[in-house]
């Protein structure tokens, strides 16, 4: 188990200093129109303050790090060709979990799998590990995917939603389901796949699903009637699209948190991996890239990157974490830092009355019923207007 020296215990102190009560955001009147300019330097501050001090921070974790026995433990992790998604799936796989690799480009998944078991030969049993077909832009492929699994009647303890995109100085994109790519990969489509194995989860709790965010979600804004950006109010960007669509997965995590009983089992986590060098940089301007390159010493690799998110699929103190924070009908999620220590998400994240109708507003996006969760929670079937058999 790595060693936090805090540990999580601490982390609901450090949000009742700084996170709102419910009854305060609750009773906001006023609608927002976008973050005031309070937040957003605030928001950049923090980005600046993670990048300039995030090694020292995290200089209590080992690295690679450590994990308690997890053999015979299932996990889904979506975009792991590379990056640290790549790394949090090798890491599993090494450690005795039997990994799944949910991936666009199954080729090179296999390929992966190839040269790991190649390295791996001679120190032990041949990693469990194997791929699935996943592509995010399209919502009936995540449907095919959660019912192929499904129908497998086998267990799934813990649902990585790891890929993402930021198509950084991009002009606005839609997927051929309609919506703004940002906000589909990094929300919406993870969403329905969380919704969709449920069944699975229950069927392995105690069980968690695992979402990679960003502290980019500090500059985000939602609104739940223009989520695609597309009424012309507001100037469309892809560093807007990117920090909504985190923040929107950060809302819809801490409904679906308070939405699951206790009793099923399943725990629900956002993480920050801090700022790492991963692919998202081949899009960066070339300016830019030349800073990553001048700065390696600021900036985590992926295999550093990874600990946040293994940590939140592995360690056995999260359940207590999280449950306690559902008991206390906490605002947010769980939200571990790049430290694995918990952290607070923006003041925005703690909206309850945005954050309930971003659910509401997801579920009508990704073509599921408004009470989904409860009748997947019963046992019950629930009928997705994406995928072949519908």
């Amino acid at each position: 188990m790595a060693s936090v020296p805090s540990g999580l215990e601490k982390g609901k102190e450090k949000e009742r200093e700084n996170g709102k009560p419910v009854e305060e955001v609750t009773n906001q009147k006023v609608k927002k129109e976008g973050l005031g300019w309070i937040e957003w330097l605030m928001g950049w501050l923090t980005l600046a303050y993670e990048m300039l001090f995030q090694r020292i921070v995290a200089s209590n974790l080992e690295n690679p790090l450590p994990l308690p026995p997890i053999n015979d433990l299932t996990f889904i992790v979506t975009g792991s060709t590379s990056g640290i998604g790549k790394e949090v799936a090798r890491q599993l796989a090494e450690a005795g979990g039997h990994v799944v690799m949910a991936v666009r480009n199954t080729k090179a998944a296999t390929d992966i799998i190839k040269k790991w078991q190649e390295d791996w030969s001679g120190r032990g049993l041949p990693l469990n590990i194997e791929v699935m077909e996943l592509d995010l832009l399209s919502l009936d492929s995540v449907v095919r995917f959660a019912e192929a699994w499904n129908a497998r009647s086998g267990p799934l303890h813990a649902l990585i939603n790891n890929a993402g995109i930021f198509s950084i100085g991009e002009p606005q994109k839609f997927s051929k389901d309609g919506h703004e790519e940002h906000m589909q990969v990094n929300h919406l489509a993870p969403a329905l796949l969380s919704i969709l194995l449920l069944p699975s989860l229950i069927r392995s709790s105690p069980s968690r699903i695992v979402n990679v965010n960003s502290l980019m979600h500090f500059l985000g804004f939602v609104d739940p009637e223009d989520m695609n950006v597309t009424s012309g109010k507001r100037k469309f960007t892809s560093m807007m699209g990117y920090s909504n669509s985190k923040l929107a997965q950060i809302m819809f995590s801490s409904v679906l948190n308070k939405r699951l009983p206790t009793e099923a089992g399943i725990n629900v986590a956002c993480v920050s991996p801090g700022i790492v060098q991963t692919n998202v940089a081949r899009d960066l301007p070339s300016v830019i890239q030349a800073a990553y390159r001048l700065i390696p010493f600021f900036i985590f690799n992926p295999e550093e990157g990874s600990r946040s998110t293994l940590f939140a699929a592995t360690d056995p103190q999260l359940v207590d974490y999280c449950e306690s924070l559902k008991a206390e009908d906490w605002p947010v999620c769980a939200f571990l830092s790049h430290d694995c220590r918990p952290a607070n998400p923006s003041e925005e994240a703690h909206n309850v009355e945005t954050a309930y109708r971003v659910w509401e507003k997801t579920l009508e996006l990704i073509g599921l019923p408004s009470d989904a969760v409860e009748r997947l929670i019963e046992g019950g079937e629930v009928k997705c207007k994406y995928g072949d058999s519908q």
